[in-house]
């Protein structure tokens, strides 16, 4: 009995461990893209190279690290049409594309390397281009994998292309709840009762067989 209780002990501790820690989650760093309609960012359906805006569109492209297209890091900052292209006037049958880029945070950045600054580009490309062509009219270098994945935009990063990385898996609003001002969480609180209580009945059955 007291090896059993010993062994449940031992499991709580590791569980407790766990739960105390900070979980962490496989990502994957790389450039995401998207369409801006209404106001908002949308992650695309389609990818770059099979998407064909029309003349007025915003895309946007972003660097960083996420577990997947619900994780995904947004472009930042204004994305206007108006402002992007104010200089790019109409041509007769060509469309232009307001690109916006976000290279992302030095956190999100492969090590040794600096995210440049967010820049923006209005693309002037045939009636029937990709987003692909038109990225490539203003942000050379680019560079794709075998697999034709976008790994890099104006030559960033240097090396890689959606790797796997070790990121910092967000709490729930349960989890947040719980560690408000700093203080364990609930789950911690009753994982040590637990414990407390298996220790307790160690104790008991401990002196129940000296005495018995």
């Amino acid at each position: 009995m007291i090896r059993r209780v010993v062994f449940l002990l031992a499991a709580l501790f590791l569980t407790l461990a766990a739960i105390s820690g900070q979980a962490q989650a496989v990502g994957y760093r790389y450039w995401s893209f998207w369409d801006y309609d209404n106001g908002r960012w949308t992650y695309a359906t389609q990818g770059p190279s099979t998407a064909r805006p029309y003349d007025g569109d915003v895309q946007g492209f972003r660097f960083s690290v996420s577990e997947d297209s619900q994780d995904s890091a947004k472009p930042r900052g204004q994305a206007s049409f108006a402002v992007i292209c104010a200089r790019t006037p109409a041509q007769e049958g060509r469309k232009r594309v307001a690109l916006v880029i976000d290279f992302g945070t030095a956190a999100d950045a492969p090590s040794g390397e600096t995210p440049p600054a967010r820049r923006t580009a209005c693309a002037r490309v045939p009636s029937d281009g990709t987003t692909a062509e038109a990225l490539a009219s203003v942000a050379k270098p680019l560079r794709y994998d075998t697999d034709a994945l976008l790994c890099a935009i104006a030559g960033y990063p240097e090396k890689g292309c959606g790797e796997q990385v070790s990121a910092a898996k967000k709490p729930t609003a349960a989890e947040k709840k719980g560690d408000r001002d700093g203080g364990p969480s609930v789950g911690l609180f009753a994982g040590a009762g637990a414990v407390a209580l298996l220790g307790a009945a160690a104790v008991w059955q401990a002196r129940r067989r000296r005495h018995g």
